[in-house]
C-alpha cells in the first residue's frame, strides 16, 4: 500500500484550516486534525470526503485553550504517528473581552500562542524523525499593533481589555509567534526540519465572530470580494507542499507573492526571540506541562 505524507493542522473544523486541509486531501495527504467538537469535527470530515474520498483523517479530540489537553493531545497524536511530515499551527482567537482559562492564562495567549509552542515541543521527536518535515505557524501583520512587550510578564497577565484594546493583545501573540518560528528554526538547524511563519492576509472565516454584528459584516465584505480565505489558505498549502520552500527556515511569508516579510521589532531581534523562548520554556515547566 503505498504511504501518503501526514499533516496534522489545528484549528481544521472552520475558516482557513477546513479550506487547508481540503486542499491537501486533494493530494493525497493522510489529514490528522485537532477538534473540540465531534459533531463539527464529523461535518468536516464529510466536507473534505465529498472533495477527496479516499483521503485517510484521523481527529483528535482537546481544548487548545487547555496546555492539559494540548500535552495530551500531542502524546496521543506522537504515539498514533512516529513520523510526521507537516504540523500546521493555524487555530487563532480573537477575544474581544478577557476570558482566563480553568489554568490561569489569558485565553488568547494560551490559543495564539502558548498552545502552538507546546504542541510542536511534543510533536518535534515525530517531525524530526520524518527527515524533512515542515512546520508553518500563521501569524499575521496585526503583530504591527502588538502594544508594549514585557517579558515575562505577558505570558501570564490577565488584565481585562476593552473590545477596542483586544487588538493589541491579539497583535501581541502573533508577533509572540512569529519570534517563536524564527527561534524554533535556529533550535532546528541541521534536523531537516523547516520552521516557517506567514501572514494569511484579511479573511472572513469567524475570526472575529464574536462581535454583534460579525455575521452582517461578513455578507457584505463577500459581497464586496473582500476577504477570501481562499488566498490565505494558498500560501499555507504551498508552505507546506512547494518545493521553492524545501529547506528555507525562519522566514515569516506574505499572503499572495509568497514573499518574505521583514517583522515589525522586537521580531527580528535574536535576543529577544530567546528571550521569550526561555521564559515561555520556564514557564511551561514550572506549570508542569513539559519536563
Amino acid at each position: 500500500m503505498p504511504t501518503y505524507p501526514i499533516v496534522v493542522i489545528t484549528g481544521a473544523t472552520s475558516g482557513l484550516g477546513q479550506l487547508v486541509a481540503i486542499e491537501l486531501a486533494k493530494r493525497d495527504t493522510h489529514l490528522v486534525l485537532t477538534a473540540r467538537s465531534k459533531n463539527r469535527a464529523e461535518t468536516t470530515r464529510k466536507i473534505i470526503k465529498d472533495f477527496a474520498p479516499k483521503t485517510e483523517i484521523d481527529f483528535f479530540f482537546g481544548d487548545l485553550s487547555l496546555m492539559e489537553d494540548v500535552r495530551r493531545v500531542g502524546n496521543e497524536i506522537k504515539a498514533a504517528y512516529p513520523k510526521i511530515n507537516a504540523l500546521v499551527n493555524n487555530a487563532g482567537l480573537h477575544a474581544f473581552e478577557q476570558r482566563i482559562t480553568s489554568e490561569g492564562f489569558a485565553e488568547m495567549i494560551a490559543v495564539n500562542y502558548l498552545a502552538p509552542w507546546l504542541l510542536t515541543h511534543t510533536l518535534q521527536q515525530s517531525l524530526v524523525k520524518s527527515g524533512n518535515a515542515r512546520i508553518v505557524n500563521v501569524a499575521s501583520e496585526a503583530s504591527r499593533n502588538h502594544g508594549e512587550l514585557k517579558l515575562p510578564e505577558d505570558l501570564t497577565n490577565t488584565s481585562t481589555f476593552t473590545a477596542r484594546g483586544s487588538s493589541a493583545l491579539y497583535g501581541k501573540t502573533k508577533l509572540f509567534e512569529i519570534m517563536f518560528t524564527r527561534e524554533l528554526a535556529r533550535q532546528l538547524s541541521g534536523t531537516g526540519v523547516t520552521v516557517n511563519a506567514l501572514n494569511p492576509g484579511f479573511n472572513v472565516t469567524g475570526l472575529g465572530r464574536e462581535l454583534w454584528f460579525a455575521s452582517i459584516l461578513e455578507r457584505i465584505l463577500k459581497f464586496l470580494h473582500i476577504g477570501d480565505p481562499r488566498k490565505g489558505a494558498e500560501i499555507i498549502i504551498r508552505l507546506v507542499v512547494e518545493p521553492q520552500y524545501h529547506g528555507v527556515t525562519g522566514e515569516y511569508f506574505n499572503v499572495g507573492t509568497g514573499a518574505p516579510i521583514v517583522p515589525v521589532y522586537p521580531g527580528g531581534d535574536i535576543t529577544m526571540q530567546n528571550k521569550l523562548w526561555n521564559v515561555t520554556k520556564e514557564l511551561l515547566q514550572q506549570r508542569g506541562f513539559i519536563k
